[in-house]
């Protein structure tokens, strides 16, 4: 069987009950960065083979891992943070067992864009996920514009030594939008600081974000 677990996005303690138990039960666990994971099995003073599948070998990596789950071993799928295949290696692996009609479960977790979502107070009932933004200025200037025509909340990844220049970006495309930068999510200096118009009259209503 293979069990694409649900991992910490920053604090430890966040490891489900359920997430545990999978991870004490399988035979082998497929990490995004192995020496990551370790962290966390060292936490919960957990000893099993780990095996990377990451970006770069991810092809050749889940032809074996197939293998293994085809012998009847019990596989554990995790990422650096949240969710496998949700903008990390992963969907590969779960697309093939698909294929051969191999056994998988999700054990559910913390979520990066969950966690930006709640703590932004923008409208939940409808968002977009854009992933990434693209690394290039012109992409993200694309992405922003686009995101200027949707009325739901948008919500991306940037990483930090661009993230100042998304910024400026996001002001020019998104004149009339508020923006959360949600940072630090689930350790000890989490913010969800807000930046655009009306920002210091958050709660009012009528106020448009993402």
């Amino acid at each position: 069987m293979l069990s694409v677990v649900g991992t910490p996005i920053g604090n430890l303690d966040d490891l489900s009950p359920r997430a545990l138990e999978t991870l004490r039960a399988c035979d082998l666990i497929a990490a995004e960065d192995t020496r990551h994971s370790a962290i966390l099995l060292q936490r919960y003073q957990l000893r099993k083979p780990l095996v990377s599948l990451h970006e770069h070998n991810e092809a050749r990596r889940t032809e074996e891992l197939l293998g293994d789950l085809r012998a009847g071993k019990h596989v554990a799928l995790v990422s650096d943070a949240g969710l496998p295949g949700i903008c990390d290696p992963g969907a590969r692996l779960v697309a093939a067992c698909h294929r051969e009609s191999l056994a998988l479960q999700v054990i559910p977790g913390p979520s990066a864009l969950a966690t930006a979502l709640a703590g932004s107070g923008f409208d939940g009932s409808a968002f977009h996920f854009g992933g990434f933004l693209p690394p290039k200025s012109g992409g993200r200037a694309n992405a922003l514009a686009a995101a200027a025509g949707r009325p739901e909340t948008t919500i991306v990844y940037e990483t930090p030594h661009r993230l100042l220049r998304a910024l400026e970006q996001a002001t020019l495309a998104l004149p009339d939008r508020l923006v959360c930068v949600a940072r630090e999510l689930t350790k000890h200096f989490e913010e969800f600081p807000l930046h655009g118009p009306s920002a210091q009259r958050r709660n009012r209503a009528g106020d448009r974000g993402g």
